[in-house]
């Protein structure tokens, strides 16, 4: 869930764990950042319990659900690149569906970097504010990956166009978007805004869920995969 805000330079505090509901109000602290700088403050702390207290404790299955789509989709040969890859769980994910599978990770939070490299996922992590110039990143991957970072507080659909020079020609994006931040940031013109300047297929979208429904408060939410060629 890690990933980027708007422009600022205020900060925001993790707060405590707490004996019950310690997920939930990470949860939506989370939700509630505005800025690069906040979520670089936030995750620096969440990073610690980012994979017991939210992930378990909420039962969060939404990278399952990017590595099937992933899984499902036809792909030139080359390596996938994990948008917002916090700590690591949808690389994970991809390599119990596609062992082998070359990833490369790029998030805001150095201390979330920090913990997917412990995971040995990756090829290479990166540090970057996709709100701000990301050219420097490398380009031609084969596909194009998130969970939690298109959501309430984090990324609207304004690096999507630069994310989409990343890929090859052909290569495929499966990117997470939660369902009410889709309607909510225009997504749906961003998409067709590429699509009719030739740069992506027309968009499919997949709704699944993110979260396994022990929490009942998060039982029904869901968002929607991106799925589209790069042309």
């Amino acid at each position: 869930m890690a990933g980027e805000g708007d422009s600022g330079d205020s900060a925001a505090a993790t707060p405590e764990p707490s004996t019950s509901g310690e997920g939930e109000a990470l949860l939506a602290g989370a939700y509630a950042l505005q800025t690069p700088d906040q979520h670089i403050s936030y995750y620096r702390d969440f990073a610690a319990h980012y994979d017991s207290t939210f992930a378990a404790g909420l039962g969060y299955v939404y990278p399952l659900g990017i590595a099937a789509v992933l899984a499902g989709l036809e792909r030139p040969p080359g390596p996938v690149l994990d948008i917002g890859c916090g700590t690591g769980l949808v690389a994970t994910a991809i390599h119990g569906r596609q062992p082998g599978t070359v990833i490369d990770g790029v998030d805001i939070s150095p201390e979330m970097i920090d913990r997917a490299a412990e995971k040995r996922a990756y090829r290479q992590l990166m540090v970057a504010d996709l709100t701000q110039d990301f050219s420097h990143l490398p380009t031609g991957y084969a596909a194009i990956v998130s969970a939690g970072t298109f959501t309430h507080g984090h990324l609207g659909p304004e690096p999507l166009a630069g994310l989409v020079r990343h890929c090859a020609s052909g290569g495929v994006a499966a990117l997470g978007v939660n369902s009410e931040h889709f309607a909510a940031q225009g997504f749906r013109a961003t998409l067709g805004r590429l699509e009719s300047e030739g740069r992506i297929t027309a968009p499919h979208l997949h709704e699944v869920p993110i979260y396994d429904g022990r929490d009942a408060a998060h039982a029904a939410d869901t968002a929607f995969i991106l799925i589209f060629t790069v042309i």
